[in-house]
């Protein structure tokens, strides 16, 4: 009788990663919160108790109600309200959305300019691999804020005034990927040149097969460990950097809101008693952060043969 077949349900779940997950408590609890703050993120117009940019919907009497109360309209707000009386649950869902926006487009941008820079770098080598390198340890001797902060001025001053709104969400994305390319990179460079001294790319060579392709397919996949790993703990960079941006009023525009900027607004009212204002976003933002940091650190420790 021939052996029955093994499901790939059932090789990915006993697989040495799935192993690392089920055995990692952090990485459990890390998921699950991560996991239930991106749906309240995705499904915010659907779940989400109001729409607090509606202007239709607000009302003056609601501003500065306490968490778990009515307001004097009647209504009840679980986090309380904002100045505008804007409930401060609903916003924090609808901001998360432009935080996971920009983190995972600019993670994204980042890791595709990196990549793609230290393909080439590690492959051909030589000219192009030293200035490719000296461009990054230029980048990596400033810190990334800054950075972002040059890009996203230079931008705002070319962009006409009239579409610098509409445009500020995707400078803001470009701006943050070219302040953190240079990690991807790097890693790759490192990756590549052991890669390509293997008997399967010089088989490849030898068959006079396409240096592109043999990046594509031959290089690419051995090397997508790595970037993996410092693409998830990049996204939880990438997310504080946009939140940082923001409370410094150079981000997203206030017609969007993201955490960082909910967090500048309630950072005005923290003193005057209405501290909630505050509170929740910045507590929405640390667990966001955290869990897909931790989910990096784990991701980057199941991967790495040495440690199972």
């Amino acid at each position: 009788m021939p052996a029955a077949k093994t499901s790939r349900w059932k090789l990915f779940w006993t697989s040495d990663v799935m192993w690392s997950y089920r055995h990692s408590p952090v990485a459990i609890v890390a998921s699950i919160v991560a996991t239930v703050l991106i749906l309240m993120a995705v499904l915010a117009p659907l779940i989400a108790p109001y729409n607090p940019f509606n202007p239709a919907t607000l009302n003056l009497m609601d501003g500065f109600t306490p968490p778990n109360s009515n307001s004097m309209s009647g209504k009840y707000f679980a986090l309380g309200t904002d100045s505008q009386g804007r409930d401060v649950l609903s916003t924090i869902m609808y901001g998360s959305r432009v935080s996971l926006f920009v983190g995972l487009m600019a993670t994204l941008f980042a890791m595709l300019m990196g990549v793609s820079l230290g393909l080439v770098a590690g492959y051909v080598g030589g000219l192009v691999d030293a200035i490719i390198m000296r461009v990054t340890d230029v980048q990596l001797s400033f810190p990334a804020i800054l950075i972002a902060l040059l890009i996203f001025g230079v931008a705002r001053g070319i962009i006409p005034p009239n579409q610098q709104e509409g445009a500020a969400i995707w400078v803001l994305i470009i701006a943050i990927g070219l302040a953190n390319w240079a990690q991807f990179a790097r890693t790759v460079r490192g990756a590549t040149m052991v890669e390509r001294q293997k008997d399967y790319v010089a088989a490849a060579r030898l068959m006079g097969v396409n240096p592109f392709i043999i990046l594509l397919r031959h290089v690419l996949p051995n090397v997508v460990g790595p970037v993996l790993v410092i693409g998830t703990i990049g996204l939880a960079l990438a997310i504080i950097e946009e939140a940082t941006l923001s409370y410094l009023g150079v981000g997203v525009p206030p017609t969007q809101p993201s955490l960082g900027t909910l967090i500048r607004i309630g950072q005005q009212f923290l003193f005057s008693g209405e501290w909630w204002i505050l509170l929740f976003p910045a507590i929405t933002l640390v667990l966001l952060a955290l869990s897909v940091n931790l989910l990096g650190d784990w991701l980057r420790d199941a991967l790495n043969p040495k440690l199972r």
